[in-house]
């Protein structure tokens, strides 16, 4: 034990860049000579000027500051420092970047919540979750303030504007938690005017940029009720790859893995200017008041770091809490009993504490 910390302490010493991966050695992560070898390739490759591994990333959406530690991680160079050159693709409504994902078209893929790689299962698609980047989904509730709505189960009481795929998904665990009435349903077609000219509607919404928008168009801060925040367990803002990439390139997966949660530390807690240019340049409809707006929220409402991320790091899932969200789905009847949920997902890659030493109050 004392020669395998030794040879770790001095690829530390010389490349120093690589301090983490250190730490993480001596916390029990790496296991046996080959996964000696395997760091000192990472610290190798990105010193020494040898082709980096390339990465295609897709997300899906467009470019945002829900996007960010990713960026972040292209910016400072912290992907490079791990071995690889990444490209981020951002997605949109003309791009089907799970379709590309399965099809080998992408190397990674950013997920929304559960629910889809939970009907990946179903479907016999070959992909999993191998992190989690945020530990609450953005989706909320917006409410107008001053008309009597003060907790979740108050929203029962009005109209909501909600989209189709909201109908399917989160709104059935609305009704089958809290008996939502599906009569209060009102078409969404993700356009606020008609929240903003009826103080008696309600609309879903991300807390990470609708309320922005509200307020901005209509002079008045909505009230936000984050799903999250009354049981819908789910995380969110996920990182997806293929089964064969897992089996065949583990170590592609964890430095991909390790490097974006790099990202995302640096992201929320350091300097983002180059990655929220990397956002505007790649989405022009992005501004520094919006992005600024986003990662505010990000924090105020432990969207990234709360909850297991706090103990475990960026980055973290648990099997229990997995458990929960698919057991309400099945309350909810989305799922079938039988379904494997844990063909969802691996924990292999996360849970590790990497990055944790830059988090700030």
């Amino acid at each position: 034990m004392g020669h395998e910390l030794f040879g770790i302490e001095v690829l530390g010493q010389v490349y120093g860049g690589f301090l983490l991966e250190k730490r993480s050695f001596m916390a029990g992560r790496f296991n046996g000579s080959v996964m000696i070898i395997a760091a000192f390739s990472w610290v190798v490759l990105a010193t020494t000027g040898l082709a980096a591994d390339k990465v295609v990333f897709g997300t899906n959406w467009k470019a945002q500051a829900e996007h960010g530690g990713y960026y972040q991680a292209v910016a400072d160079g912290t992907y490079k420092k791990y071995g690889l050159d990444v490209v981020i693709e951002p997605g949109g409504p003309q791009r089907n970047d799970r379709l590309l994902l399965a099809t080998g078209k992408l190397d990674f893929y950013m997920g929304g919540n559960l629910i889809p790689s939970l009907a990946a299962v179903q479907q016999k698609i070959p992909t999993k979750v191998v992190a989690a980047i945020f530990q609450k989904e953005p989706q909320a509730i917006l409410a107008h303030p001053d008309i009597g709505i003060e907790k979740f189960e108050d929203l029962k009481s009005i109209d909501l504007l909600i989209s189709k795929s909201g109908v399917a998904t989160f709104y059935r665990w609305m009704s089958a938690t809290y008996g939502f009435d599906e009569t209060k349903i009102r078409p969404y077609t993700f356009n606020a005017a008609p929240f903003l000219a009826d103080k008696k509607l309600g609309m879903q919404g991300y807390a990470t940029s609708d309320p922005y928008e509200i307020e901005r168009t209509g002079g008045f801060k909505p009230k936000v009720f984050l799903l999250a925040d009354s049981g819908f367990d789910t995380y969110s803002t996920t990182i997806e790859a293929r089964q064969e990439t897992i089996d065949r390139q583990p170590d592609l997966v964890q430095r991909f893995v390790d490097a974006s949660i790099i990202g995302w530390y640096n992201y929320l807690y350091g300097d983002n200017h180059a990655a929220n240019e990397l956002i505007k340049k790649d989405n022009p409809e992005m501004t520094d008041e919006r992005l600024a707006f986003a990662v505010d929220a990000m924090k105020t409402y432990g969207i990234v770091d709360s909850g297991d991320a706090v103990r475990f790091g960026i980055g973290a899932m648990t099997e229990d809490r997995i458990k929960s969200f698919f057991e309400k789905m099945v309350a909810a009847q989305i799922f079938s009993p039988d379904l494997d949920y844990r063909q969802a997902y691996t924990l292999k890659f996360v849970n590790k504490g990497v990055g944790k030493e830059l988090r700030r109050p």
